[in-house]
């Protein structure tokens, strides 16, 4: 038939005899689905003119596919990748057949009818050379796979009875795909690479307590979250390594908590009493490497909250281990701040936790790789913090590692002008909002929306207000609530629930600036104002707190100082009244050559000059 794309004839029996085969091209001449989760799997029979094959799967990111109709009956495929996974140790196992990547050539519609005469693959019919035994198509071995999907029913792909069998399919590497585990098979070994590991945590309820990690599996199939819980958390704990491969059976499967896990597979496991786990020893070229996306750090400050990033760094300072009680759970909690710096000139800060956090050794400034890292937010300022799904590594052996270090000897780090965490407020980084005057902000009645007005201008210091500049604030590098004094010794954090022997200052300071058309009172928090007066929030606090002449004296050092400032503009509430508040987000020194090209732009514009 002209136009009909040749099939690659007897490729299933070298693709079963586990050959790699190049793109094989096969006919597609039933679908069945296999429900259960929220994702279906779809089953195939397939040939290739001369043999039949119905243990072949097809990896679910395919299944729009079927759903668009562009897997029916007699459509010829081109397999463009595909794994083959031995999935019975007994009687040597049968081999299945995963397709993860296709491209239809020809649709059913067109091709019209089965090419060739198949017959179902079995090694006794490709020793024979294709000759019909009677015997084979009416009574098939148990586990040789039936030719069509009429009256069948999920296969059993393991029939391992007793543990010493499991250890050698373990042994010998008789695996599973990730991709195919459901809760309808309970005996199956898969070779994994363990691509996270939380912390060993504890839990308490009604039905008891205990110790629990869970750790994220992978495969080139898929991946799949794994939970471990009182003895098997015990066991298992400290066998399992981040990056290593492991084979892993027994374990149960239930449908995945989505709101606990962000992993592309409708179930998760369980270990169970029964679980064996073991290091593989022997080549896992074929198990993927783990893959980071990784993300600049300059890019963090444009990322929502809680989104999960991976992202490298330098650690150029560290903070002291802080320990703190909540006081709702009463537990004790343990965190350290890092500070994290690479080459898109920015830095932001990175929070460990528990052990990690203890064990942390940051004073040789290394390489500092994170994976799964969780973007949080305060006023603006972007963090990112670990979290049970995490991983970090400390001068990992990769390229972007070693270019960053490189870089960070050379001088690299030394003036990063991009800090992601201390910002304190909305529309990004860098002066890109609109050059605008006060009278201008004015008229446009910025802030009167429902969300912020950003807007930037040159203006002047006039008065800095030493009244109120200040405020005793949670000694927490990402909590700057006001605390309250016990009269103890002790300050308390209501949004920590904790009480701390030390407290930190913060500033609000309120001053006047003006431009050429007007004034307006604007409010700095301490980031813009240690920059502005180029001293520390403890340092100027506590001026003002024990010695007020010289904290004035400081404030009043930039009076008639002229700087670029960006500035949010938001209608507030104050008592009864409601009233147009500024705030500055950033500010910088003028610089009068970049200054000069907006005023003769400016001039342009108002004259009718061609700008070009």
């Amino acid at each position: 038939m002209a136009g009909i794309t040749p099939l690659s004839t007897g490729v299933i029996e070298r693709i079963m005899r586990g050959e790699e085969v190049d793109k094989p091209i096969l006919q597609i001449l039933g679908t069945k689905k296999i429900t259960g989760g929220e994702t279906d799997r779809l089953r195939l029979l397939i040939s290739d003119g001369k043999y039949i094959n119905s243990y072949s799967m097809l990896a679910t990111q395919l299944n729009h596919l079927h759903a668009e109709g562009k897997l029916a009956e007699y459509t010829i495929v081109q397999v463009d990748k595909y794994i083959t996974s031995v999935v019975n140790a007994k009687d040597a196992g049968k081999r299945v057949l995963i397709i993860l990547e296709l491209s239809v050539l020809n649709p059913g519609a067109e091709v019209g009818r089965k090419i060739g005469t198949p017959v179902s693959y079995t090694e006794d019919a490709a020793a024979q050379s294709n000759k019909a035994s009677s015997s084979s198509s009416t009574a098939p071995k148990p586990n040789a796979p039936a030719n069509s999907f009429k009256n069948d029913t999920k296969p059993s792909l393991y029939n391992n009875n007793n543990n010493s069998m499991l250890n050698q399919s373990l042994n010998s590497g008789l695996t599973h795909p990730i991709s195919s585990l459901s809760p309808y098979q309970n005996k199956w070994v898969i070779k994994a690479r363990v691509t996270a590991k939380g912390p060993m945590r504890t839990w308490s309820n009604a039905k008891g307590e205990g110790k629990l990690f869970s750790m994220d599996l992978m495969d080139e199939s898929g991946e799949i979250r794994a939970t471990a819980f009182r003895e098997q958390a015990e066991k298992f704990y400290d066998l399992i390594e981040v990056d290593r491969v492991y084979f892993i059976s027994k374990c149960q499967l239930k449908p995945a908590n989505k709101q606990f896990t962000s992993l592309k597979n409708d179930y998760e496991m369980t270990l169970t009493g029964e679980t064996m786990i073991q290091a593989c020893e022997e080549d896992d070229s074929d198990i993927p490497e783990i893959k980071y996306d990784l993300v600049p750090i300059s890019q963090v400050a444009n990322l929502e909250p809680r989104t999960s990033i991976d992202t490298i760094g330098i650690c150029k300072e560290v903070t002291e281990l802080q320990t703190f009680t909540s006081r709702t759970t009463n537990k004790e909690f343990k965190k350290r701040e890092l500070v994290l710096v690479d080459s898109s000139n920015a830095a932001v800060n990175l929070t460990l936790w528990g052990d990690e956090a203890v064990n942390f050794d940051g004073y040789v400034q290394p390489v500092i790789l994170v994976k799964g890292a969780r973007v949080t937010e305060f006023n603006g300022g972007k963090s990112i913090s670990m979290g049970s799904g995490s991983v970090m590594k400390i001068n990992p052996d990769i390229p972007e590692g070693h270019k960053l270090r490189g870089w960070f000897d050379n001088g690299g780090g030394e003036h990063i002008s991009n800090m992601i965490s201390t910002r304190t407020g909305g529309a990004g980084g860098g002066f890109s909002t609109e050059w605008l005057t006060f009278h201008e902000a004015r008229i446009r009645n910025l802030g009167a929306g429902d969300k912020a007005d950003y807007f930037q201008c040159k203006g002047i210091v006039h008065i800095v207000k030493s009244q109120n500049a200040f405020y005793k604030a949670c000694p927490q590098q990402d909590c700057n609530k006001k605390v309250i004094d016990e009269n103890n010794g002790h300050y308390r954090c209501e949004r920590c629930n904790a009480v701390f022997p030390n407290f930190k200052y913060r500033l609000l300071i309120n001053m006047s600036i003006g431009d050429w058309t007007s004034n307006r009172w604007v409010t700095c928090f301490s980031e813009v104002a240690e920059q502005m007066l180029k001293r520390s929030s403890q340092e100027i606090g506590e001026l003002l707190e024990n010695n007020p002449p010289e904290g004035e004296e400081v404030l009043s050092s930039i009076n008639f100082t002229s700087y670029i400032f960006k500035l949010r503009s938001k209608m507030e509430m104050f008592g009864d009244m409601q009233r147009n508040k500024l705030t500055v987000q950033s500010v910088a020194p003028v610089d009068y050559k970049e200054y000069n090209k907006y005023l003769i732009n400016n001039l342009k514009e108002l004259t009718g000059i061609n700008k070009n």
